[in-house]
């Protein structure tokens, strides 16, 4: 397992996206950009801070967009109000995709439907958590594998990597559901040399029986040393 370093910590999202998903990220804040009515009037009301990740995402979807040729309009969360929808926004027919924003880093993942069914990605800095939220995230054997994936590779935030993994997990099962899951329920296994993960929903769940998506797959990659650069992960079903 090598983090990437150098100029590929500058293409974070290469390392954990298919072929079949457009990304793009910027470490930069305040990208210039023109909102759409609609998004003008959602975001109207928030905090400096807030806007600010508002438009420097959607200037990375908008590219991610163009790239592939799709229809440029409003994106908006859908109409539920809840706080957690924040990053699903309606995207134009026939598209799917996800954003992600933390300090200092934003970016955006974009499909087509006819290829990817749901997608999350998630950002996050490449440092450990708190006791209190690792507690709150993983289960007995989760923090077991931890332990272990800390002994062989310490320089990684490891608890960080699976909360970012369940992050994107959730980003992607909940466009398909509807439905939610506390995030213990979402069991992480994190494969240190390929740079992937597999994520289980207990089968004897109601979420996961009924939803059909009882297991998902995704990648992850880190850049810098603790306390330095970022975790970022994805998770795609198909």
């Amino acid at each position: 397992m090598h983090p990437p370093s150098g100029d590929q910590a500058a293409r974070l999202l290469s390392h954990v996206l298919p072929v079949d998903v457009t990304g793009v990220e910027s470490w930069a804040v305040g990208h210039e950009l023109t909102l759409f009515p609609a998004e003008a009037e959602y975001i109207a009301g928030a905090a400096p801070l807030r806007r600010r990740e508002f438009q420097d995402v959607r200037w990375c979807a908008r590219r991610a967009l163009a790239s592939m040729g799709a229809p440029l309009g409003p994106l908006i969360p859908t109409a539920t109000g809840a706080e957690f929808l924040v990053q699903y926004p309606t995207w134009p027919s026939g598209y799917t995709g996800c954003l992600t924003h933390c300090d200092g880093y934003r970016a955006a993942a974009v499909a087509a439907t006819a290829d990817v069914l749901a997608l999350g990605i998630d950002a996050e800095p490449h440092d450990r958590l708190p006791t209190p939220a690792l507690r709150r995230i993983a289960g007995a054997e989760e923090s077991d594998h931890l332990a272990v994936l800390r002994s062989e590779h310490p320089e990684v935030a490891w608890d960080r990597v699976m909360f970012s993994a369940k992050e994107s997990v959730y980003k992607a099962w909940f466009p398909v559901t509807r439905r939610w899951f506390d995030i213990r329920d979402c069991a992480i296994a994190i494969d240190p040399a390929a740079g992937t993960f597999t994520a289980s929903v207990p089968p004897d769940s109601p979420e996961g029986t009924a939803a059909g998506v009882p297991r998902v797959l995704g990648r992850w990659a880190v850049s810098g040393p603790l306390a330095e650069g970022h975790v970022v992960t994805s998770a795609v079903i198909r």
